[in-house]
Formats: C-alpha cells, sequence, structure tokens
C-alpha cells in the first residue's frame, strides 16, 4: 500500500478527504500508523482561513498511534510500539532551543529567507498541520523522532492520552507561566478544553480556591470534577464583580485566559491583584488594546506572559506520567468519536459546539 486517506486544507471554509502518498522515511524520522487523533480549536481557525497554511496541507496535530517504520539513526525505538509525540515537534539542536524556547524553534527550515536568527521563529516548533503535513491522516511522519517519540505506557488508552500532545501540555503550560504558588487564588477564563487543562494544572500546582468562568453549565461541571472549587457563568452573573467580591476586593493572585478574545483577556487584568501574573493561552485573530486603568499605568508590578505548547519526548513522559498515577484523567473530555471518513462532519459539530462536545477522537 503506497496511498492513504488524508484531511487537507483547500481553502478558508474548506476542507477534504483525499488520497495522499504514505511519506518516505528518512534517517531521522519515524512513520506512525495513527489509531486515535482529534480535532483542535486552531484547526478551526485553519479551517476559517484566520490562520494561513498551504493549500493542499494535511490539518491535525495530536498523534497517538503505532510505529510502522523507523528512520536508520533512530535509536532507543522499536517497530511495533505505541507510541504519542508532541504538537510540537522542536530539533532541539536550534540555537532557540537551547536557549530554552524550543516550541519557538525553526531551525528545521531552509535558509532562503524563511527562517534567520539561528532558528529563533515564532511558533516554529509547530510543525505538524502547520509547515509540515499533519496528523488527521492514516499515517504521519514523525521528524526528528528520537527526540519527539515518547513510548505510551502499558494500561493507558489512546483516550486517555489523547490530550498529552497539545490541550494538556498547554493547559498544563498556562498553569505553570501563571507562577502559582501553594495556596494561591486563580481565575480561570473560558473552559473549553485547553482551560478545562489549565484547571486541573492549577489544583496539581497547589491552588487552594480556583475559580473557572465560561457560558456553558456542562464545562463548568467538568471544571467542578477537574479541581474548580467555584464556577461563574457570564451570562448569569458580572464574573469580574464576583470575583472581585469573592476575593473581598483583593484580586486573584493569577488568572489565565483560554480563549483568545479582548473581552476575556480585559477580565483576566481587572481582576488581577496588583503584582499578579495573567499567563494567556488564547490564539488572538485580533490586536489586543490594554486598558489603562487596570494595568496601573504600566506601574502595577503585573506580569503577562504567553505560551505555545511545550513539545519533546520528556514533556509527553511527564504528562503520561500524571495520568498513570491517577492525578488526573481527562478521557472524560472525550464526548465523540468518529471515524476518520466522516472528520468533516466532526468539523462541523466541533465547530459549532452542539450535542455538548468538547473532544473528539477521530479513528482512522
Amino acid at each position: 500500500m503506497s496511498m492513504m486517506k488524508s484531511l487537507i486544507f483547500i481553502e478558508p471554509g474548506k476542507i477534504e478527504i483525499v488520497d495522499k502518498k504514505i511519506p518516505d522515511v528518512g534517517p531521522n524520522d519515524a512513520l506512525i500508523k495513527i489509531t486515535t487523533t482529534t480535532i483542535c480549536g486552531t484547526d478551526i481557525h485553519i479551517f476559517k482561513g484566520e490562520y494561513a497554511v498551504a493549500k493542499g496541507l494535511t490539518i491535525g496535530h495530536e498523534p497517538v498511534g503505532i510505529i510502522e517504520k523507523l528512520g536508520s539513526a533512530v535509536m532507543g525505538y522499536e517497530e511495533g510500539q505505541r507510541v504519542i509525540a508532541g504538537a510540537i515537534c522542536p530539533t532541539f539542536t536550534s540555537y532557540a532551543s537551547q536557549d530554552g524556547f524550543p516550541s519557538q524553534d525553526g531551525g528545521y527550515l531552509d535558509a532562503n529567507g524563511r527562517c534567520s536568527c539561528h532558528g529563533y521563529k515564532a511558533t516554529g516548533g509547530w510543525r505538524f498541520g502547520n509547515h509540515i503535513d499533519g496528523t488527521q491522516a492514516e499515517y504521519v511522519l514523525v521528524p526528528d523522532a528520537q527526540a519527539n517519540l515518547c513510548p505510551v505506557p502499558d494500561g493507558l488508552t489512546d483516550e486517555q492520552v489523547l490530550m498529552c500532545p497539545d490541550i494538556m501540555s498547554t493547559g498544563f503550560k498556562g498553569a505553570e507561566n501563571a507562577n502559582i504558588q501553594i495556596g494561591d487564588v486563580v481565575a480561570i477564563f473560558a473552559q473549553g478544553p485547553i482551560g478545562l487543562c489549565a484547571t486541573a494544572g492549577a489544583r496539581i500546582k497547589g491552588a487552594s480556591l480556583i475559580i473557572a468562568v465560561d457560558g456553558n453549565n456542562d464545562r463548568l461541571a467538568m471544571a467542578k470534577k477537574l479541581g474548580a472549587d467555584i464556577t461563574l457563568n457570564f451570562t448569569e452573573v458580572d464574573v469580574v464583580d464576583e470575583i472581585m467580591k469573592i476575593t473581598g476586593g483583593r484580586g486573584v493572585d493569577s488568572s489565565i485566559e483560554a480563549l483568545g478574545l479582548q473581552s476575556t483577556f480585559e477580565q483576566c487584568l481587572k481582576i488581577l491583584k496588583p503584582g499578579g501574573t495573567l499567563s494567556s493561552l488564547g490564539v488572538y485573530s485580533e490586536d489586543l488594546v490594554i486598558p489603562m486603568a487596570h494595568f496601573a499605568s504600566g506601574l502595577g508590578d503585573h506580569t503577562i506572559r504567553t505560551a505555545l505548547c511545550p513539545g519533546g519526548k520528556e514533556r509527553m513522559r511527564r504528562l503520561m506520567n500524571v495520568i498513570e498515577s491517577g492525578r488526573v484523567d481527562l478521557s472524560e473530555m472525550v464526548t465523540h468519536t468518529y471515524a476518520l471518513d466522516d472528520i468533516v462532519e466532526a468539523y462541523d459539530l466541533f465547530m459549532h459546539q452542539r450535542d455538548g462536545v468538547l473532544k473528539i477522537a477521530i479513528k482512522p
């Protein structure tokens, strides 16, 4: 068999399943037969044309699968082994990676103006479904496999580890970037899949009071399961006023923005104490405006941090350790399962947020 089914981007508003050649395996690569993948909010940005990718590119960046073929230079793995790879697949050889920012590693790009500054490229570590063919297919080629493949522990299902490549890594990074200390009060705005993972991460980091904000009561109920102490529906209360009441006017130690809107970013800043940290995870499609009063004219000792999902095999190993130890179970977030042949229908469901959808398992 030399061909495989792949979901490709055609143009804004149009995606379709086509036959593509199964990629050749280079010495540092691994060919993975996908057993489960999923659809991400970033894929919706691509579908709508809000984030530009090349026409004909296979979309998707969250692989769970089995090693079909290993490159000659890849050691420590074997064909037939269950693995995941992070959505972010750095080379780990560039200056950016060795400077501590592997997610921003564009060192693999060519030298003809597409990457300069020794591999520093914003979002460069995100390759699947961005610069190279992604995971919503029967097979995916994992580059720099030695650095990016991670074996799945025996006993963990695809659904249990499906969140590790992106949303768990991203959500937990939101909690890590929020500088959460034991006993802190934390508010997380938006309880989509990434916000829910940020809620779980805040609990693991030691927050004593976690406030989850969303407009969907089903998502707020899931937030309670994952560690939220208080849930606020923004359609029912003024969440800024309510949070300031809860904190006695002090504000929260940390706020996490997990949607990518001006309104949620602003609210995160309004409820933040002087000296607090705003951790931003949203993908923004318009310029942000910072309200001067709540920014204290730049004199409030606030910290604002952004993040791209960390990748690499060590990050994946640590996340699966958290799952294997029973500290968190994210498999309940898989609310629907679709065959790859029906993925266009699954996109429509996910994009329009029908039927209580959180995450969709796609099975080739």
